[in-house]
């Protein structure tokens, strides 16, 4: 079981990472307000795991926990890739893992290349199968 350390919307494509509470999940569509919801299918939500973040953080002085990262939710005590191709549940929300989500060129220009390697195969993109609201500190485990 993993737990639910950070929740953080993107509003708008280039915009600030802003970490709530709590997120609305809409089946097929992502989390409300992000600026994903509604996109393409099999991105609905993204995952990244604190472990990596707090060692790239130690290794690098690279502290992403603040939703620099560019993913919805931050969790500990899991290895996302155990995830992939499974349904699991994240607080009132049951999701299917669809795909480990890598680090892009993108993200290396807003914060450093080091993220090219340091943070390969920690996130994991989900699809929203049912609806409910996340919340931090709720539990992530397979169905």
């Amino acid at each position: 079981m993993g737990r639910v350390e950070r929740i953080h919307l993107v509003a708008e494509h280039g915009g600030p990472p802003v970490a709530v509470e709590k997120a609305e999940a809409d089946a097929g569509l992502g989390l409300r307000g992000d600026r994903h919801h509604g996109g393409p299918p099999g991105g609905d939500l993204t995952l990244i795991e604190m472990a990596v973040l707090e060692r790239l953080d130690a290794e690098h002085g690279l502290d992403l926990t603040d939703g620099t990262s560019r993913r919805n939710l931050v969790i500990g005590g899991i290895d996302l890739g155990q995830l992939v191709g499974r349904r699991f549940r994240v607080g009132q929300v049951i999701c299917v893992g669809e795909e480990l989500c890598e680090p892009c060129a993108h993200l290396a220009s807003l914060t450093d290349r080091v993220v090219l390697r340091g943070l390969v195969h920690s996130g994991l993109r989900a699809s929203i199968t049912e609806s409910g609201v996340i919340t931090v500190g709720d539990v992530v485990e397979l169905v």
